[in-house]
C-alpha cells in the first residue's frame, strides 16, 4: 500500500535536494521551502503534482512531485521522482567571487574581520 502523502522535509531529503534530513527540516523552518507557493513547515504533507520550491545552498530549485518517497534513494532514481523546472544558473561572470587572503598574510586584524563580516552580511 502506497502512502498518499509524505512530509515535505522527508521528501526533499529523499530526492537529494538537501544533504541531510536535519538540513531539510532547518530549511523548512527558515522559510526556504515552499509548497504550491506557500511557505512549508517540516511536517507539511506533499502530494503527487505539488510544486516544491527550494532555496538551497546550490541555488534555486523548482520541482514538481511525480513520485512520493519516504526513504533516501540513489541519485538516478531520485531524479525520476520529480520534474525539474529550475531556472538555469547565472553565468559565471555574474556570480560573486569568493574573497581569498594571500598565503602567508597571517590572521586578519579586527578591522579586516569586521569588513569580512559586513561583506558576508552578519
Amino acid at each position: 500500500m502506497e502512502a498518499s502523502s509524505v512530509r515535505v522535509d522527508v521528501w526533499v531529503w529523499a530526492v537529494r535536494l538537501f544533504p541531510s534530513r536535519n538540513a531539510a527540516a532547518t530549511a523548512c523552518k527558515g522559510g526556504k521551502v515552499h509548497v504550491n507557493g506557500r511557505r512549508a513547515k517540516p511536517a507539511q504533507p506533499v502530494h503527487v503534482g505539488d510544486k516544491v520550491e527550494v532555496t538551497a545552498p546550490s541555488g534555486e530549485r523548482v520541482a514538481v512531485v511525480t513520485t512520493l518517497l519516504n526513504r533516501r534513494v540513489g541519485a538516478a532514481i531520485a531524479r525520476e521522482c520529480y520534474e525539474d523546472h529550475s531556472p538555469p544558473p547565472p553565468p559565471r561572470e555574474y556570480r560573486a567571487a569568493v574573497p581569498r587572503r594571500d598565503r602567508g598574510a597571517g590572521r586578519p586584524t579586527k578591522k579586516e574581520r569586521r569588513a569580512i563580516e559586513r561583506l558576508r552580511g552578519y
